[in-house]
């Protein structure tokens, strides 16, 4: 009894192994924020009182499977407690299929050992700065520090589905030129 009860748990433990290893050679997904060769910033649109940045981020799947590009997000670091004269809103879209809603469509991105050339995918990531306590937006940039924003994206493959995140740093002083404006000692 003993003897069946060993090959029996010898034959699931090589099982599990086998599995694992061809899982292994089949590979995995690995979608990267290129974040060192984002596009500079750029005006898409400012009026007196706001100001709308973007930067184009190029996503790039460096596994061997497919991976979804689920859902991807821009949030803005810059609270009040720290400069309360701007409200910044951040916004994502596909370069490719720029939506004039707030809703990211899912997006598939091919891995390297697929066939088609489908590995990377670009992201449009918007950030909206609009002046607050009666500023104009160029007073209230004027006056801004320096912050930060992350983008934020759910992804799915053959591991469990989770988030990622990368931090791209703005400078004020590059946000104050975009304006037209120069920064001032508060």
């Amino acid at each position: 009894m003993e003897t069946v009860l060993l090959c029996i748990v010898v034959i699931i433990v090589a099982l599990v192994v086998l599995m694992k290893l061809y899982i292994w050679h089949l590979g995995l997904e690995n979608l990267v924020a290129k974040t060192d060769s984002r596009s500079p910033f750029v005006v898409d649109e400012q009026t007196d009182t706001s100001l709308t940045l973007s930067t184009n981020v190029e996503f790039e799947n460096f596994g061997k499977q497919c991976a979804t590009l689920v859902d991807c997000f821009v949030r803005p670091h810059l609270p009040f407690e720290q400069y309360d004269g701007l409200d910044l809103r951040g916004h994502a879209e596909l370069l490719s299929a720029p939506r004039e809603d707030d809703y990211f469509e899912a997006y598939l991105v091919q891995g390297k050992g697929c066939k088609d050339n489908l590995d990377h995918a670009v992201i449009k990531a918007q950030i909206k700065l609009t002046a607050r306590k009666g500023m104009t937006i160029k007073e209230a940039i004027s006056k801004m520090p320096d912050f930060n924003f992350q983008i934020i994206w759910l992804q799915a493959g053959r591991r469990v589905i989770r988030y990622r995140q990368v931090r791209i740093d703005v400078p004020a002083e590059e946000v104050a030129k975009l304006a037209g404006t120069e920064l001032v000692d508060a």
